[in-house]
């Protein structure tokens, strides 16, 4: 696996940005603008897998990137839980739910993979 220079070089965390710019446009349009809880919620939860990403790798420290990655891993899936209440209020439509939800899963996927490498590069 390529050694990161710098966060930014990081996919996991370049698919994060995707999804949060997505997020941001999706949470300023129509009845999803106003309803404040949700829509901030669902932005700090996809802020939060960005700057656990990048938090982690700047510790410089296999296990507390491991940590962090982890972190981001399950702000993913909070995430994608809110994308949920997101499409049972018509806030947002089963295409951009679908879209959301996969770019979502593909950075799952990405900082588990990440996080397991660096536990077994400990080892």
């Amino acid at each position: 696996m390529a050694t990161f220079k710098r966060f930014e070089d990081i996919n996991a965390w370049q698919k994060a940005r995707q999804a949060t710019r997505q997020i941001y446009e999706i949470t300023s349009e129509g009845s999803f603008a106003r309803d404040y809880s949700l829509r901030d919620q669902l932005r700090r939860a996809s802020v939060s897998i960005m700057a656990n990403i990048a938090e982690g790798f700047g510790r410089h420290s296999d296990k507390e990137f491991s940590h962090f990655l982890s972190l981001a891993h399950g702000s993913a899936a909070e995430t994608q839980s809110h994308l949920y209440v997101a499409l049972d209020f018509n806030y947002i439509d089963q295409e951009q739910f679908s879209s959301l939800y996969e770019l979502l899963n593909e950075v799952s996927r990405m900082t588990l993979a990440l996080a397991q490498h660096l536990r077994g590069s400990k080892l």
